[in-house]
């Protein structure tokens, strides 16, 4: 029994809610928790409008207590997993997920959920494992079949992940994230054509719909403007490798820079780039609602996204528009298709003149030689000599990106230069389960098991890095290129060999290499791939050279590419205030 003074409270409370005043609405359950804090119903509604509200440490601290309380209380123990998970303890999200389904071994989103810690601690089988409990409760439920296909996708099993994205999608046709999570894997598979992504991408666009441009009457071109980054990688990331040295050197005179972290784990990377903003929200948690919300009453001038249609990006709540110029840039290797997205930054090797422009929703802007501004690892070390011995190959991009044709490529090089090896390293692979399943990937295409070894995640990036000192030619994947991967073998003097292809992804190696003075590195067919492998394999160039080649390059002219890049962000505004005045 609760009292007549309590009811009256949470009534109070559920009605603030629906009526859209949420923060007076937790007021309210504040007191009735004050009142009943043994109450587990109460902590719930709380603990989940904290968490709508971004307040996810008092969500976590409400729940705790009471999940010692009622340990068999499945909706509250997943909830507080919700909540630790938002707060950034990935291991106590696990053990009170594992204690939901245990109390519960049949609440379905509480296996969903505990599949969800699985894979943000890095154990893609368990994951797996869990969305399959999930699915033999309710084969219809349509997170579930979005997580199985994450699950998959993280095991690098592409073609079943591709799969298992469409079943989710016929479940729940107006599932946002599954379309972009299926957009972005689609670009891993060859014989996917530039022209399916094209459409594929036309498809999102047209169910996001469209929101006009809007800005101030009588706006001045060349006023200071509010500049705004929103990612959910602004921390240790091969995302901030590339932005940082923009921050670095964006004259503050002509912007003022705003960054939107979108993620739960804030680390010395996020503290740096911190440093270099007038103003840092983390949105972690909340609704797209909220976000846009937000972002308006900042008044930001441009915003650019660097997530696209990669993992925890907004594209629902961009197209929408939440300021009046929105630019892609970075972090995705297509067009959004989002007909509110403006512009994207590209270059002319990455997007050639014509057919790029057909095939985006965006209008891009070729603002430099390579749309890359390169922050080498501090603790990389020096080059060191070239190898001596048997020739060995070898990647450390990610292993979703090895498709069947780049696995057929790399045993034609092993053909053609006997006694060599491929020496790969990705996450992953120091898993038996998933190394098994590369293995057998691998044998299918022609390699001879005895010249392949695999290795699993570095600990550290000065190991990681340590890894080129290990191979003497490094190969680049297709049709999804490398792009940290590719510079960081420079970094460390190593030769990469790409294969030039229709479309961005397909062209990062182009850019790359033509930047660093290394166009003799970029192959038209796999039978130049091939040769042009085997000839850097046996005339092994001066590693100190090769980095030469990089620190010489626009790439590390950190202060000419801010430049560059200030001058097309500003190109932007003032095109589409033209447009705007002209369609007025």
């Amino acid at each position: 029994m609760i009292s007549t003074h309590l009811a009256e409270t949470l009534r109070k409370a559920v009605a603030l809610q629906r009526d859209g005043q949420p923060k007076q609405a937790a007021a309210c359950y504040a007191l009735a928790c004050a009142a009943a804090p043994a109450d587990p119903n109460c902590g719930l509604a709380y603990a989940a409008l904290l968490i709508e509200l971004g307040r996810n440490a008092e969500a976590e601290a409400c729940l705790r207590p009471l999940a010692a309380l009622h340990r068999r209380n499945a909706e509250l123990w997943d909830l507080w997993s919700v909540a630790l998970q938002l707060c950034g303890k990935p291991a106590e999200s696990i053990r009170a997920s594992e204690g939901a389904v245990a109390a519960n071994p049949r609440l379905t989103r509480a296996w969903v959920n505990l599949a969800l810690a699985y894979l943000n601690a890095g154990r893609p089988l368990d994951s797996l494992a869990a969305q399959e409990k999930a699915l033999a409760i309710d084969r219809r439920c349509a997170s579930a079949l979005h997580g199985r296909a994450m699950a998959l996708q993280h095991l690098h099993r592409i073609p079943e992940a591709v799969e298992a994205y469409g079943e989710a999608l016929a479940r729940d046709p107006n599932n946002f994230q599954t379309r972009s999570y299926r957009l972005f894997a689609l670009h891993y598979l060859s014989d996917v054509t530039r022209e399916q992504l094209w459409t594929e991408h036309q498809a999102f666009g047209r169910q996001a719909g469209a929101e006009p441009a809007g800005r101030p009457a009588g706006d001045r071109p060349g006023r200071r403007l509010r500049l705004a980054f929103l990612s959910p990688d602004l921390r240790e990331h091969s995302i901030s490798y590339f932005l940082e040295p923009l921050l670095a050197h964006l004259d503050r005179d002509a912007f003022e820079v705003v960054l939107y972290h979108d993620h739960y784990h804030v680390d010395h990377v996020s503290r740096r780039l911190q440093a270099r903003a007038s103003l840092w929200r983390n949105f972690v948690g909340l609704s797209h609602e909220v976000v846009a919300r937000q972002i308006r009453d900042d008044r930001i001038d441009v915003l650019v996204d660097l997530a696209g249609h990669t993992g925890l990006n907004r594209q629902p709540m961009l197209a929408r528009r939440v300021a009046p110029v929105q630019i892609s840039y970075l972090g995705y290797p297509d067009t959004t298709g989002v007909a509110a997205m403006d512009f994207r930054l590209v270059d002319p090797l990455t997007d050639p003149p014509g057919e790029a422009d057909r095939t985006s929703s965006e209008r891009l802007v070729r603002f430099a030689p390579a749309l890359w501004a390169f922050r080498p690892a501090p603790d990389a070390g020096a080059p060191g000599p070239a190898r001596t011995g048997p020739p060995v190959f070898g990647s450390c991009n990610n292993l979703s990106k090895v498709s069947e044709e780049t696995l057929r490529g790399w045993a034609g090089i092993l053909a053609a230069v006997p006694g060599s090896l491929l020496r790969l390293k990705s996450d992953g692979l120091d898993q038996a389960p998933v190394a098994e399943h590369f293995r057998k990937r691998a044998a299918a295409a022609g390699i001879e098991p005895g010249r392949l070894e695999l290795r699993g995640r570095a600990p550290t990036t000065a190991k990681h890095l340590a890894f080129y000192q290990e191979i003497d030619v490094a190969l680049d994947t297709f049709p999804y290129h490398g792009t940290t991967t590719t510079c960081e073998a420079l970094w460390m003097g190593v030769p990469v060999i790409s294969l030039a292809g229709d479309r961005h992804c397909a062209r990062v190696g182009v850019s790359l290499l033509s930047a660093v003075g290394r166009p003799g590195w970029i192959a038209g067919d796999w039978n130049a791939y091939i040769r042009l492998a085997a000839a850097a394999a046996a005339d092994r160039p001066d590693r100190a050279q090769v980095r030469r080649s990089v620190s010489e390059s626009v790439l590390m002219d950190h202060a000419g590419q801010a430049a560059r890049f200030g001058a097309a962000v500003r190109e932007c505004w003032t095109r589409d205030l033209r447009d705007n005045a002209q369609a007025a």
